[in-house]
């Protein structure tokens, strides 16, 4: 769910007791990318995803804490700035790059 999405639902029951909390990560090491045949591309491919635990006690205690939300992971965090002022043409360019099959990559060259 988009944090603009959690953001709406966390206003609208503000007064209900209730907490809403979006768990914001970045590439986390489980079976994602293999079940949604992504092996072949760089995010896929790539070592430096989260341990899944790391990323559940992060959630976990964020929304303990009351949190609004929680980005998960160093290189997710600076995503996650440089998100606020890049373009979002830009922003749709990287992501596509990570998750294009690194097969079609070589033939486009």
């Amino acid at each position: 769910m988009p944090a603009g999405v959690t953001e709406a639902i966390r206003y609208e029951i503000k007064d209900t007791g209730v907490t809403v909390t979006a768990l914001m990560p970045g590439p986390t090491d489980t079976e994602f990318f293999e079940r949604a045949d992504m092996m072949d591309t760089p995010v896929g491919q790539s070592d430096a995803k989260d341990d899944p635990a790391d990323v559940a006690r992060s959630g976990f205690e964020a929304m303990m804490a009351g949190a609004d939300h929680v980005v998960v992971g160093m290189k997710n965090k600076v995503q996650a700035v440089a998100g606020n002022v890049l373009p979002d043409p830009v922003k749709a360019g990287l992501q596509a790059k990570q998750t294009k099959p690194t097969s079609t990559q070589e033939e486009d060259r």
